[in-house]
């Protein structure tokens, strides 16, 4: 089993959600997070700005602000057997990928067992 990990964008959650229904997946988590990446500022960015005197709605005022405060994100958590990762990644690759800077991160990780909290039974099954 492995544990896929996406950050993305909180307005790509619904077309994330379908993504996974349309690709089989039927089970997973998403929760709230704030978090950065490691982009720098742009100084020509800056100087757009200053001209045009106002932050633009778009990936290009997303990267000049990450440097200095959190952006809102979302975490989908999904556990999958070994064999449906790559439909999960490419799944969320595809409604995700804008691009731009700040599109988000997919880490996959290792599960090695899990537990059903109703009785207790150890299993080695995604879901």
């Amino acid at each position: 089993m492995k544990e896929v990990m996406a950050i993305v964008r909180q307005n790509k959650v619904n077309v994330t959600k379908e993504a996974l229904a349309s690709a089989g997946i039927p089970a997973f988590t998403c929760r709230k997070v704030l978090g950065r990446g490691k982009k720098l500022i742009d100084m020509n960015l800056i100087t757009t700005i200053v001209e045009n005197g106002e932050l633009p709605l778009d990936s290009t005022g997303e990267h000049l602000s990450e440097t200095t405060r959190l952006i809102p994100k979302r975490v989908f958590t999904i556990v999958v057997e070994d064999d449906q990762v790559s439909k999960v990644v490419d799944a969320i690759m595809e409604v995700n990928s804008t691009d731009n800077p700040g599109d988000g991160k997919i880490f996959v990780l290792p599960i090695y067992e899990n537990y059903q909290v109703r009785n207790g039974e150890a299993t080695t099954e995604a879901y």
